[in-house]
């Protein structure tokens, strides 16, 4: 199955809501991938959303830690050097082969220049390698930084990341998404979808982690709140 990118969907730039543009994708995933398999993936967002995960995870009011990630050229990108231009935007995604994560992207990619109007930094995290990173940047023309958080080390420290059960392992072996050489390690981690706002004092402004991954924040809404983060 290919999954079309926001720019070849549409020869200007897609105005559809995120919603819209995944439900497209539901669409197709609901035409096409086995029933059975489709349970599989029901069965470890439930287990997820039970464990409480996403209230684990970090809140609005919490201090954030600090970070320091290679972006798709290997450079360092340290949150202290961006907080101090302005409020930082992250999303943890989880990596290239999710149809949903590229959705989010390159709707986020959308939005970019307003994010920037706000005097606000946009970067995407996720635990894919430097290599991935720069790939799918590049085949995406995402404008902002993608930054791989190698383990997930990031992502355990904002409360987000997960081990995938070993009957989910089996199907994505079967799908050919190869975590172990996308991530670069045998970890078998990911985080659950996570958009923040960030705060110049690193203070968590906004905060929306959610363990089903066809359900993200619209962009639109990080761009109101950065317009109105009262």
């Amino acid at each position: 199955m290919k999954w079309r990118s926001l720019e070849e969907s549409s020869p200007q730039t897609d105005q559809r809501s995120l919603c819209e543009i995944y439900g497209q994708r539901k669409e197709l995933i609901a035409r096409y991938v086995p029933a059975e398999i489709q349970a599989i993936h029901c069965r470890a967002v439930e287990e997820l959303r039970q464990s409480g995960i996403a209230e684990r995870a970090l809140q609005p009011g919490s201090k954030a830690p600090s970070f320091e990630l290679s972006d798709r050229n290997g450079k360092i990108v340290r949150s202290s050097d961006l907080l101090a231009t302005g409020p930082i935007v992250i999303c943890f995604f989880r990596g290239r082969w999710c149809p949903f994560c590229v959705g989010q992207m390159e709707a986020m990619n959308v939005i970019y220049p307003q994010i920037q109007e706000s005097r606000a930094s946009l970067v995407a995290i996720s635990p894919q390698t430097v290599h991935q990173t720069d790939l799918m940047a590049d085949q995406h023309k995402l404008r902002f930084p993608l930054l791989s958080d190698a383990r997930s080390k990031v992502a355990h420290e904002f409360g987000v990341a997960y081990r995938v059960p070993e009957y989910q392992q089996e199907i994505y072996r079967r799908v050919f998404v190869n975590l172990p050489f996308v991530n670069g390690d045998d970890g078998w981690e990911l985080p659950i979808p996570a958009t923040y706002i960030l705060a110049r004092d690193g203070m968590v402004l906004y905060a929306s982690a959610n363990p089903d991954y066809t359900d993200r924040p619209e962009p639109g809404e990080i761009v109101s709140f950065l317009s109105n983060p009262s």
